[in-house]
Formats: structure tokens, sequence, C-alpha cells
């Protein structure tokens, strides 16, 4: 089969032919239909992320080898099954795939939290992934369907950006009628409102510093924006929520700046939730009451 590959951090990617494993026991192998384009990549083909000052973090000393096919983000059909699989899945069923496979034993593991294993095996980061015709799963049970309703192409990113979204919601501990802030309205704070509004019922206020991206935040549930260029933007959380501050902020900017300002309106017994890959460090000393 084809696949494109970081060969080398830096160098252009790859199209190689690569073996097209067979699957044994519980593995299923996907034929890939639609995969999305995720910043983990960029950093997968950067070689790794800077960190606190200005320190090159790479992802080698984390366990990433390469040559290597990225992408998480994927959905497909099924294509062959091992003998335990049979019993799950169909031919050519429409699934997508949990990428953050961890190895079973470690602390995290055994609570049915693999995304933070010790020693993750994820698809597309430390496991070839999506970039080729074919993505062999460890297991069927890393497997969802997808309802016809649903197109693949936005099935493809719901194991990252959505679930993402929603690990951030469920952390706040929503409670419906809850006076939830989630600052940027990107694709996963857009994701955040949806998630917020319709699974938890709670209220939503949108900061971010783009007028446009405030609008569609609206279209997608936010029941009030704030644009965060504004002198006034922290007074008008308070005047919005009663002067009693937000239930829970989800910060999808995740900067110095950003967490600073989020301990300025959040109420006492809230909680702040930080999304993202960032060093950060507040710089004043918000009341100890609102954590």
């Amino acid at each position: 089969m084809k696949s494109a590959r970081i060969i080398k951090p830096k160098e252009p990617l790859e199209v190689q032919e690569t073996e097209n494993s067979k699957p044994n026991g519980s593995e299923v192998l996907i034929k890939v239909q639609s995969c999305g384009v995720c910043h983990s990549d960029i950093h997968l083909w950067k070689g790794g992320y800077t960190g606190p000052n200005g320190q090159f973090m790479k992802t080698t000393d984390r366990g990433v080898k390469y040559p290597l096919t990225p992408e998480h983000e994927i959905a497909g059909i099924v294509s062959e099954m091992g003998e335990d699989a049979k019993q799950i899945f169909k031919k050519d069923e429409k699934v997508m795939v949990y990428p953050w496979v961890g190895e079973g034993l470690c602390p995290a593991c055994k609570t049915g939290n693999e995304n933070l294993c010790d020693h993750p095996r994820s698809i597309g980061v430390y496991n070839d992934g999506g970039y080729a015709e074919y993505v062999l799963v460890p297991n069927y049970r890393y497997l969802l369907r997808i309802p016809d309703e649903i197109e693949v192409d936005i099935a493809a990113t719901l194991s990252c950006s959505a679930l993402t979204a929603y690990s951030a919601v469920k952390n706040a501990e929503i409670r419906p009628d809850n006076n939830v802030v989630i600052i940027g309205t990107g694709g996963l704070g857009l994701m955040a409102i949806q998630l917020a509004k319709a699974v938890f019922g709670a209220r939503i206020i949108a900061i971010d510093i783009d007028d446009d991206k405030l609008k569609i935040a609206r279209n997608n549930g936010a029941d009030e924006i704030v644009n965060s260029k504004s002198n006034n933007a922290i007074q008008e959380i308070k005047e919005i929520t009663d002067n009693s501050g937000a239930d829970a902020v989800i910060d999808f900017v995740n900067n110095s700046k950003t967490v600073e300002s989020d301990m300025q309106f959040l109420r006492r017994r809230a909680k702040v939730v930080l999304v993202g890959l960032f060093w950060w460090r507040v710089e004043t000393k918000p009341d100890i009451y609102a954590y």
C-alpha cells in the first residue's frame, strides 16, 4: 500500500510502498477514506515543540520513532478482521478510529484513561497512522460505527477535536444553567460551545478577539459574546453573570495573558480548565477560593 511518511523531521513527506499487515485476533484493518490534519502532526514533522525558555522538546525523547506515517484523525471502512473481531464488525462497515491507544497496564489505563498512558502506543504518533491507504487498528474496541447521517469527513475529526473539547467540558463539571466562559472560538471552542449547551444545558459566554468568529460562536449556541480587545471585557463578564462570576472557564487559547484574565472573572468554587500545549505563569496572586 502507499503511505505518506515523515522520514526525517523538517523534510518533505515521502510517499512509499509499505507492507499492508494482515490482522490477527482482535485487530482490524481499516481502508482509510478520510483523514484530518492536526497541529500535532506539525510538531511530529518539526521533530518537537518549543517549551519553557525557548527550550526545544524533541519528539524522539518522548518515544517517537522515525520513519513514521502520521495522523490520528481517521475514518473509513472495515477491510479485514482478525477472528475475534469478526464477531463484532462486518466488512465494509463505516467506522471512525479512537487513536489514543495505551499499553493497558499502567495506572491510567487501568482506570480507563488510556490517553494518559505512561507508555502510549497512539496511532499516528507512536505507531503508523492514517496518511496511508490502510491502517491497522490493534483492537476492535478502538473503533466506533459511524451513523448514516454523519459524513465520513466530519467523523474523522471527532476522535481528536471533538473528543478534546468534550473532555474539557466534562472536566469542568458543568451543571444546567451554569455560567460557562469559553475562551477562543476556533474549532475546539465551537465544539465546546455546542457540547456544553446540548449535553449540559449551560449558559455560554464566548470570548475572542475576532468579531467574525464571535458571530459564528453565537450561531453555534453561545448565549453571550465578548470581544476581549475591549478594555471592559472583565467587567462585561461580571455584569453578564450578575457580578457573581463564572462557574467555569474553559480556555482554549491557554497562554499567560488569558490565564491571568481567567482568574479575574471566576466565582468562588469555580473551575478553570486549560486546554493545549503551553507553559504559563500567572504573575498575579488570584483569590485562592477561585480554584
